[in-house]
């Protein structure tokens, strides 16, 4: 099994006629992902490369095609009205790749999309991966494999990174889910380690952290607390000078709160494996399926 999408998963693109969004809808096209439409305002009744529908509105496209989940590639000012846009059309879950969207858009963006029951991946995300059954974003279909580990990183390159190291090493993944490092997201580690919980098919988990915030430490409080399967964790950014912003918004040391360190020893105290590399975390893996 995995989380979040599978073999049934029907996916709109948002954007599927700009750079971005065509050059990754052949992308999630030819790895096997049922995408069953576009919208581009303007451009409704033209084809995607001459077989996927474009809509003018979201809304017109899942009334045609029956889409449960969206991809986002717009402009950072125009994202939030298409996140709005998604979730008041019923659309379940939705995944926005777009980096840049200012906090202020997502202070309006995160209560109304709660308040409609749909869930949001992102924005400023790789989006996620089942391997084998479905691609929704932009992590490289060629680095996954099947198999019994699930994923959940805040870094979409340390994500690759180590899913690579894992596919080399012959362990494979339900899910790898890429949160993004944003202040305000929709889809938080708490959320993936709970459905990972729950998913018969993973047995093991991997938490990629990076430095600022508290949702690492409140990640491992939550794995001592909730969850049975193991947790390996690696957290970048141990080397980064307090009060510089690194890669991500949420990567900042602010006084002693957020450094690598405090979020490693949460991860030592809460009996999550931490990896000093990114590359150890297979070793980690290889202890836990025993």
């Amino acid at each position: 099994m995995s989380i979040f999408i599978d073999k049934n998963t029907r996916l709109l693109i948002q954007g599927i006629t700009g750079r971005d969004g065509s050059f990754h809808a052949r992308q999630m096209i030819e790895y096997g992902t049922q995408v069953v439409g576009g919208v581009t305002p303007g451009k409704g009744g033209q084809k995607f490369e001459d077989k996927v529908p474009i809509f003018n509105t979201v809304a017109q496209a899942v009334q045609k095609t029956g889409a449960n989940a969206t991809v986002i590639y717009v402009p950072p000012p125009f994202a939030a009205d298409a996140m709005m846009e998604a979730a008041d059309s019923g659309i379940p879950f939705i995944v926005c790749i777009t980096e840049g969207v200012p906090v202020l858009d997502m202070t309006r963006v995160y209560p109304f999309v709660k308040e409609r029951g749909s869930r949001l991946l992102g924005p400023n995300c790789p989006g996620l991966i089942s391997p084998g059954a479905s691609k929704v974003g932009i992590i490289p279909g060629r680095i996954c494999t099947p198999g019994p580990v699930g994923l959940v990183s805040r870094s979409g390159t340390l994500t690759y990174e180590v899913v690579y190291q894992m596919t080399r090493a012959k362990i494979g993944q339900t899910t790898c889910v890429g949160i993004g490092g944003d202040p305000i997201n929709g889809t938080n580690f708490i959320d993936c380690l709970d459905a990972f919980e729950k998913d018969p098919a993973t047995k093991a988990v991997v938490i990629i952290g990076e430095i600022g915030g508290t949702d690492e430490q409140e990640a491992a409080h939550f794995v001592k607390q909730k969850m049975k399967k193991p947790v390996v964790g690696f957290i970048a950014g141990q080397t980064a000078p307090p009060g510089r912003r690194m890669g991500h918004a949420g990567a900042i040391i602010s006084g002693s709160a957020g450094t690598a360190a405090e979020k490693m020893q949460a991860f030592q105290d809460n009996g999550v494996g931490v990896a000093k590399r990114p590359i150890d975390v297979v070793d980690l893996l290889k202890r836990v399926l025993r």
